[in-house]
């Protein structure tokens, strides 16, 4: 009986794993697409920056009333950066999620970012890790412990992450 009811519950939790999965995939995805929308509709403005906030407030109002919190303008700001950091949606890593970007994104440098987006995949660090990681400079000391021959290595996992041979 021990073993009918362990193996369900493996079941649901193998189930449950694979939900949030493919949960955290669709988020992603919807919050890249709106940021691309949200991108295209400012290029139309073209100049009319005095638009931005008042077109943002009304789409956060009309989301929020519609679909509940998480579509604040600052969280559709965070969503266009989002997009515009990945223009190209297939080099979203899914094994992220959504508040590992949101970390990610207050990183300007690209290889920087690239640098922990990968060292995050790789390690499977949680969000608070990479949080901690990024304020403790690891990229930097990475780059100044070894020199010019360290920071190769270093850009060199920044674009490729960690390889197993």
């Amino acid at each position: 009986m021990l073993l009918v009811i362990h193996d369900i519950q493996d079941i649901i939790c193998s189930s449950r794993g694979k939900i949030a999965h493919q949960i955290n995939n669709e988020l992603l995805f919807a919050y890249w697409n709106i940021g691309k929308k949200i991108f295209e509709f400012q290029q139309k403005l073209n100049g009319q920056a005095d638009e931005e906030p008042k077109t943002l407030m009304e789409i956060s109002k009309s989301l929020t009333r519609d679909f509940g919190a998480g579509f604040s303008v600052s969280n559709l700001r965070l969503m266009r950066r989002f997009y515009l950091a990945y223009p190209q949606q297939q080099t979203l890593s899914v094994s992220l999620s959504w508040s590992h970007y949101c970390e990610l994104l207050t990183i300007s440098d690209p290889d920087r970012r690239s640098f922990y987006e990968k060292e995050s995949v790789t390690a499977n660090w949680s969000v608070r890790e990479l949080k901690r990681q990024i304020e403790s400079s690891l990229f930097e000391r990475l780059i100044l412990s070894k020199g010019e021959v360290n920071k190769e290595k270093v850009l060199s996992l920044a674009l490729k992450g960690n390889e197993i041979s």
